[in-house]
């Protein structure tokens, strides 16, 4: 079992980074999915500070159709 699996199997949220984030500390966000919800946070202060943002599933995809 791979890491993704077992963070999956442990109900952990599998974190992905935005293909538009920088390597240069610019505008880094990750996005995780579970159950309808679509979670987001700033990657570089995913430890620290904790916050994400939450929005259900057909939020996230009408924010998407605007772009």
């Amino acid at each position: 079992m791979n890491t993704v699996d077992e963070a999956k199997a442990n109900g952990e949220l599998v974190w992905h980074k935005s293909t538009y984030s920088s390597g240069e500390g610019g505008e880094c966000v990750e996005v995780a999915v579970a159950g309808g919800v679509v979670h987001l946070r700033d990657s570089k202060q995913a430890v620290e500070s904790g916050h994400v943002l939450s929005v259900g599933s057909v939020a996230w995809s009408a924010l998407l159709d605007t772009m």
